[in-house]
């Protein structure tokens, strides 16, 4: 059973930059650790302070086992650490989802 935990971020948005280079540097660190990517979402239009990410994984044990690589990891430390210092995040929370199963669903942009 794949798990994706979804992160939801409220940040300064005032330090949008700062949070976008928090955002690239895990998109390396992320997938060295054992976590599938899916993604850093940053805000665009409405909210101006919500940024979102999601992470795949195997089960919540592989998730767990991730969580001990990415604490451990020097770049990981160091992208903890910059995030501290800058104080860009306000809070950060946690979900942890699973995919609905279902038939293949047609884009609107293939509609047309």
């Amino acid at each position: 059973m794949t798990v994706t935990c979804c992160i939801r971020y409220v940040i300064d948005p005032f330090q949008l930059g700062a949070f976008e280079a928090y955002a690239r540097a895990w998109s390396r660190i992320i997938p060295a650790c054992g976590g599938d990517l899916l993604g850093y979402f940053l805000p665009h239009e409405g909210t101006n302070n919500i940024a979102l990410a999601l992470i795949s994984f195997d089960s919540l044990a592989a998730y767990e086992t991730y969580r001990a690589r990415i604490k451990a990891d020097p770049a990981g430390l160091a992208n903890f650490r910059f995030a501290q210092d800058k104080r860009f995040i306000l809070e950060e929370t946690r979900a942890f989802l699973t995919p609905v199963e279902a038939p293949a669903v047609v884009s609107a942009s293939r509609r047309r």
